[in-house]
């Protein structure tokens, strides 16, 4: 996993967001919502406060095991998977 710095680097120069962020302002008192399903992988978006934008990001179905994916979840619980898709640029502005 990469550091907290290296999260706010990345979204600030890999997503253009306005300020840098620190993912744990992402995830802090904010929701996940599921957005679609397709060849194995669960698509959720996030608001970055922040910018007032939502960021869609991937959820590999084989990475989840037995657990129970809802429409809408607490952001805290796919912090994970967001700071993947961050090192990964696969969290990108939803369209």
């Amino acid at each position: 996993m990469g550091s907290m710095s290296q999260d706010i680097i990345a979204l600030r120069t890999i997503h253009r967001v306005s300020r840098a962020v620190n993912i744990k302002d992402i995830v802090k008192d904010n929701e996940v919502t599921f957005l679609r399903y397709r060849q194995g992988v669960a698509y959720y978006t996030v608001r970055v406060p922040h910018d007032n934008v939502d960021y869609l990001f991937p959820v590999p179905l084989s990475d989840v095991g037995d657990a129970t994916l809802l429409a809408r979840d607490k952001a805290i619980v796919f912090m994970r998977y967001i700071r993947k898709a961050i090192a990964e640029g696969t969290f990108v502005k939803a369209s």
